[in-house]
Protein backbone atom coordinates (compact mmCIF):
# COMPACT_ATOMS: atom_id res chain seq x y z
CA UNK A 1 0.00 0.00 0.00
CA UNK A 2 2.65 2.50 0.69
CA UNK A 3 4.27 1.52 -2.50
CA UNK A 4 1.04 2.49 -4.02
CA UNK A 5 0.22 6.12 -2.19
CA UNK A 6 4.36 6.66 -3.51
CA UNK A 7 2.99 5.77 -6.97
CA UNK A 8 -0.13 7.96 -6.82
CA UNK A 9 2.36 10.89 -5.62
CA UNK A 10 4.71 10.38 -8.25
CA UNK A 11 2.14 11.15 -11.08
CA UNK A 12 0.67 14.59 -9.19
CA UNK A 13 3.80 15.89 -9.09
CA UNK A 14 4.21 14.90 -13.00
CA UNK A 15 0.85 16.50 -13.59
CA UNK A 16 1.79 19.75 -11.63
CA UNK A 17 5.18 20.37 -13.83
CA UNK A 18 3.85 19.14 -17.24
CA UNK A 19 4.91 21.77 -19.30
CA UNK A 20 6.88 23.74 -17.36
CA UNK A 21 10.17 24.89 -18.11
CA UNK A 22 12.40 27.98 -20.21
CA UNK A 23 12.94 28.26 -23.85
CA UNK A 24 16.08 29.56 -24.27
CA UNK A 25 16.98 31.21 -28.15
CA UNK A 26 20.44 32.39 -28.64
CA UNK A 27 22.60 33.37 -31.40
CA UNK A 28 24.90 36.05 -33.27
CA UNK A 29 23.28 38.78 -35.48
CA UNK A 30 25.97 39.92 -38.54
CA UNK A 31 26.31 42.69 -40.45
CA UNK A 32 26.31 41.33 -43.85
CA UNK A 33 28.06 44.69 -45.60
CA UNK A 34 31.00 44.68 -43.70
CA UNK A 35 31.29 40.92 -41.84
CA UNK A 36 31.24 42.22 -38.76
CA UNK A 37 28.79 41.74 -35.47
CA UNK A 38 25.82 43.85 -35.60
CA UNK A 39 26.51 45.89 -32.73
CA UNK A 40 23.84 48.29 -31.38
CA UNK A 41 21.06 46.92 -33.73
CA UNK A 42 17.68 46.63 -30.87
CA UNK A 43 15.90 42.84 -30.88
CA UNK A 44 12.57 42.44 -30.17
CA UNK A 45 10.96 39.11 -29.17
CA UNK A 46 7.08 38.86 -29.32
CA UNK A 47 4.83 35.66 -28.93
CA UNK A 48 2.09 34.93 -30.59
CA UNK A 49 -1.07 32.92 -29.33
CA UNK A 50 -2.32 30.41 -30.98
CA UNK A 51 -5.22 30.99 -33.68
CA UNK A 52 -4.38 34.94 -32.83
CA UNK A 53 -2.82 37.64 -34.85
CA UNK A 54 -1.41 39.54 -31.49
CA UNK A 55 2.26 40.72 -30.85
CA UNK A 56 3.01 40.52 -26.94
CA UNK A 57 6.50 41.56 -26.33
CA UNK A 58 8.74 39.65 -24.46
CA UNK A 59 11.70 41.49 -24.34
CA UNK A 60 13.79 43.68 -25.93
CA UNK A 61 17.75 43.28 -26.11
CA UNK A 62 20.84 45.84 -27.55
CA UNK A 63 23.42 44.04 -29.45
CA UNK A 64 26.91 44.71 -27.66
CA UNK A 65 29.98 44.27 -30.02
CA UNK A 66 30.25 40.81 -30.21
CA UNK A 67 26.77 41.00 -31.72
CA UNK A 68 25.51 38.11 -29.64
CA UNK A 69 22.03 37.65 -28.08
CA UNK A 70 20.15 35.28 -25.64
CA UNK A 71 16.39 35.21 -24.65
CA UNK A 72 15.25 32.97 -21.71
CA UNK A 73 11.17 32.52 -21.48
CA UNK A 74 8.55 30.91 -19.98
CA UNK A 75 7.09 27.70 -21.89
CA UNK A 76 3.36 28.63 -22.87
CA UNK A 77 1.59 27.26 -25.71
CA UNK A 78 1.61 29.88 -28.25
CA UNK A 79 1.58 28.93 -32.11
CA UNK A 80 4.82 30.95 -32.90
CA UNK A 81 7.65 34.05 -31.93
CA UNK A 82 8.38 36.64 -33.70
CA UNK A 83 12.25 38.46 -33.44
CA UNK A 84 12.51 41.82 -34.94
CA UNK A 85 15.92 43.52 -35.40
CA UNK A 86 16.28 47.04 -36.42
CA UNK A 87 19.37 49.57 -36.67
CA UNK A 88 19.42 52.79 -38.12
CA UNK A 89 20.37 52.86 -41.98
CA UNK A 90 19.99 48.55 -41.92
CA UNK A 91 17.75 47.07 -43.63
CA UNK A 92 14.86 45.62 -40.38
CA UNK A 93 14.65 41.53 -40.42
CA UNK A 94 11.64 40.29 -39.22
CA UNK A 95 11.98 36.31 -38.04
CA UNK A 96 9.10 33.85 -37.40
CA UNK A 97 10.10 31.09 -35.16
CA UNK A 98 7.61 28.43 -34.36
CA UNK A 99 6.37 27.02 -31.19
CA UNK A 100 6.74 23.23 -32.60
CA UNK A 101 10.50 24.24 -33.65
CA UNK A 102 11.83 25.10 -30.36
CA UNK A 103 13.32 22.76 -28.14
CA UNK A 104 12.99 22.77 -24.07
CA UNK A 105 15.45 19.87 -23.65
CA UNK A 106 18.30 22.03 -24.74
CA UNK A 107 19.74 25.67 -26.31
CA UNK A 108 18.41 26.81 -29.52
CA UNK A 109 20.65 28.74 -31.56
CA UNK A 110 19.43 31.12 -34.41
CA UNK A 111 21.70 33.50 -36.65
CA UNK A 112 20.33 35.96 -39.01
CA UNK A 113 22.39 39.16 -40.79
CA UNK A 114 21.54 41.82 -42.38
CA UNK A 115 22.77 44.52 -44.88
CA UNK A 116 23.26 48.39 -44.65
CA UNK A 117 21.54 50.51 -46.88
CA UNK A 118 22.59 52.58 -50.10
CA UNK A 119 21.00 54.39 -52.38
CA UNK A 120 21.72 55.23 -56.16
CA UNK A 121 20.49 58.47 -57.85
CA UNK A 122 19.63 57.84 -61.90
CA UNK A 123 20.06 61.54 -63.54
CA UNK A 124 18.70 61.69 -66.72
CA UNK A 125 19.21 64.57 -68.95
CA UNK A 126 18.55 65.33 -72.43
CA UNK A 127 20.44 68.36 -73.36
CA UNK A 128 19.60 68.72 -76.67
CA UNK A 129 15.77 67.39 -76.72
CA UNK A 130 13.18 67.01 -79.16
CA UNK A 131 9.47 65.94 -78.90
CA UNK A 132 10.23 62.53 -80.77
CA UNK A 133 13.07 61.92 -78.08
CA UNK A 134 12.49 58.20 -76.23
CA UNK A 135 14.61 57.13 -73.63
CA UNK A 136 14.53 53.32 -72.85
CA UNK A 137 15.99 51.44 -70.06
CA UNK A 138 16.10 49.10 -67.73
CA UNK A 139 17.56 47.26 -64.59
CA UNK A 140 20.48 45.08 -64.73
CA UNK A 141 21.33 44.81 -61.69
CA UNK A 142 20.25 45.83 -57.97
CA UNK A 143 17.88 44.94 -54.99
CA UNK A 144 14.52 43.66 -55.79
CA UNK A 145 11.57 42.68 -54.02
CA UNK A 146 11.21 45.82 -51.34
CA UNK A 147 9.20 48.99 -51.10
CA UNK A 148 11.57 50.97 -51.60
CA UNK A 149 13.12 49.48 -54.92
CA UNK A 150 13.19 50.79 -58.05
CA UNK A 151 10.99 48.62 -60.42
CA UNK A 152 12.53 45.93 -62.47
CA UNK A 153 10.02 46.63 -65.60
CA UNK A 154 11.49 48.40 -68.71
CA UNK A 155 10.85 52.40 -68.02
CA UNK A 156 10.15 54.73 -70.72
CA UNK A 157 10.51 58.32 -71.15
CA UNK A 158 9.95 60.51 -74.24
CA UNK A 159 11.00 64.77 -74.86
CA UNK A 160 12.67 66.82 -72.64
CA UNK A 161 14.24 65.33 -69.83
CA UNK A 162 15.91 66.70 -66.70
CA UNK A 163 15.01 64.38 -63.59
CA UNK A 164 16.67 62.02 -60.94
CA UNK A 165 15.12 58.86 -59.45
CA UNK A 166 16.05 57.68 -56.25
CA UNK A 167 16.75 53.97 -55.24
CA UNK A 168 17.63 51.66 -53.10
CA UNK A 169 20.45 48.78 -53.08
CA UNK A 170 22.34 46.92 -50.70
CA UNK A 171 25.81 48.60 -49.50
CA UNK A 172 29.23 47.71 -51.68
CA UNK A 173 26.88 46.20 -54.64
CA UNK A 174 26.66 47.04 -58.17
CA UNK A 175 23.66 49.09 -59.50
CA UNK A 176 23.15 48.80 -63.67
CA UNK A 177 20.81 49.47 -65.98
CA UNK A 178 20.96 49.00 -69.90
CA UNK A 179 19.49 51.77 -71.74
CA UNK A 180 18.37 52.61 -75.01
CA UNK A 181 17.41 56.42 -77.17
CA UNK A 182 15.36 54.74 -80.00
CA UNK A 183 15.94 55.91 -83.07
CA UNK A 184 19.80 56.33 -82.96
CA UNK A 185 23.15 54.30 -82.44
CA UNK A 186 23.71 55.70 -78.69
CA UNK A 187 22.73 52.82 -76.02
CA UNK A 188 25.00 50.99 -73.49
CA UNK A 189 24.87 50.01 -69.76
CA UNK A 190 25.75 52.03 -67.27
CA UNK A 191 26.53 51.11 -63.33
CA UNK A 192 28.16 52.02 -59.70
CA UNK A 193 29.07 50.45 -56.34
CA UNK A 194 26.72 51.91 -54.17
CA UNK A 195 28.30 53.18 -51.21
CA UNK A 196 27.05 52.22 -47.76
CA UNK A 197 25.07 54.67 -46.13
CA UNK A 198 25.31 57.16 -48.95
CA UNK A 199 24.11 58.00 -52.52
CA UNK A 200 25.68 57.43 -55.60
CA UNK A 201 25.15 58.80 -58.81
CA UNK A 202 24.29 57.46 -62.35
CA UNK A 203 24.39 59.93 -65.24
CA UNK A 204 23.27 59.86 -68.58
CA UNK A 205 23.60 62.93 -70.68
CA UNK A 206 22.13 62.48 -74.14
Amino acid sequence: MRFFFLFIGLLLLASCTKGTGNFTIYGVITDDTFHIPMQGAQLKLYKIPVASNQKILIETYTLDQDGAFRFTFPRERMEKYILIITKDNYFPLEETIYYSSLNLKQDNERNYSTKAKAWVALRFINSNPIFSDHLQYIKQEGLQGCAECCPNAQQDYYGALDTTIYCINNGNEMYSLYYYILGTSNQGQLSANCVPFDTTEILLNY
